[in-house]
């Protein structure tokens, strides 16, 4: 299956409820996406932790294939 930016987006969203996500590719190769990404679940939390909870939702997208996810908390 080739990682495609919806298939990204619908999988931050429901693996961290209530967020909102927008996900372009950078390359249109499945591997090269950015994320622009805001959520209440993200208050009262350092950048790091933010970013860490996005990429445990997409884990096994990793091991997959997905190389590089540019992220944007916004508020």
């Amino acid at each position: 299956m080739k990682i495609t930016a919806d298939y990204l987006r619908e999988k931050i969203e429901r693996k961290i409820p209530g967020t909102t996500a927008e996900v372009i590719a950078v390359k249109n190769d499945g591997m090269h996406f950015k994320a622009i990404v805001q959520s209440k679940k993200f208050e009262g939390k350092s950048r790091i932790e933010q970013h860490r909870m996005i990429y445990d939702a997409l884990e096994d997208d990793f091991k997959k294939g997905l190389h590089s996810l540019s992220i944007e908390v916004v508020d």
